[in-house]
């Protein structure tokens, strides 16, 4: 009898299995994914009528026992265009002046409509590579590689995560498809994003560059304080506001 039970219990466990498999809906094509991150993000551009927020700058280098801060207000257009004011700068000066100001002049450049084209997340510039889904805080994300077309510094290869239910940029991470400059030897950075209310905001950037003369650099942007000029209840992804270095 025990054994007889044994066998109906492993094959109500295998039926359970099967039905589980079956119920569970495919993946989607990443390609899907993506075109409705772009939609929703074109509904959420359309909406807004502009954006203030602010962004504090950390710069740190070790090797040369250095430290900038910079805290910047930052203003967008209804296309998406930015405008950078400098609130207060502490610190290395060099850092300020060559590093930091030069990231303001390189973001307000690149976020410029027909500039922003040339970078943005879509199928024009990446090749993409659904991997899975993954859970990021209490929301499930469809986490995709990429892979750029073209071999750009304000492109970049390696990892983004999709909410799953706004399709909403929640995470980028990875490297310029081309490096700065011959100085620089290596750059990694992770951007992160969060929802507040009907929209995704910008939460941190934090990167780290391997330079040939001065060791390792590490800078953090921390965005607060973003307030959109929108239509209320239309949801969407506030993926244009904050990409250091030019959008997506």
């Amino acid at each position: 009898m025990r054994f007889h039970n044994l066998i109906i219990v492993a094959v109500v466990s295998a039926i359970a299995a099967i039905s589980a498999g079956a119920q569970q809906a495919p993946l989607p094509d990443a390609k899907d994914v993506v075109a409705r991150m772009v939609a929703r993000d074109a509904e959420r551009q359309g909406s807004l009528t502009g954006y203030a927020g602010m962004r504090r700058y950390i710069l740190t280098n070790e090797h040369m026992h250095k430290r900038a801060e910079m805290t910047v207000r930052v203003n967008g257009d209804p296309d998406g265009t930015k405008h950078f004011e400098i609130v207060s700068e502490n610190g290395w000066k060099a850092a300020q002046k060559h590093v930091l100001q030069k990231m303001l002049e390189s973001e307000a450049e690149t976020s410029r409509p027909a500039e922003r084209m040339k970078t943005r997340l879509c199928s024009d510039n990446y090749e993409f590579q659904l991997v899975g889904t993954e859970k990021t805080g209490e929301r499930m994300a469809y986490a995709i590689d990429v892979t750029p077309k073209r071999k750009e510094k304000y492109l970049f290869h390696g990892r983004i995560w999709v909410d799953s239910e706004d399709y909403a940029l929640v995470r980028a991470d990875g490297n310029p498809a081309k490096n700065p400059s011959f100085w620089t030897k290596n750059v990694h950075f992770v951007h992160t994003y969060e929802k507040n209310g009907e929209f995704w905001f910008p939460v941190t950037t934090d990167s780290v560059t391997e330079a040939r003369l001065f060791g390792t650099t590490n800078l953090t942007i921390e965005y607060f304080e973003y307030r959109p000029n929108a239509a209320p209840g239309v949801p969407g992804n506030a993926m244009d506001v904050a990409q250091a270095g030019g959008d997506r």
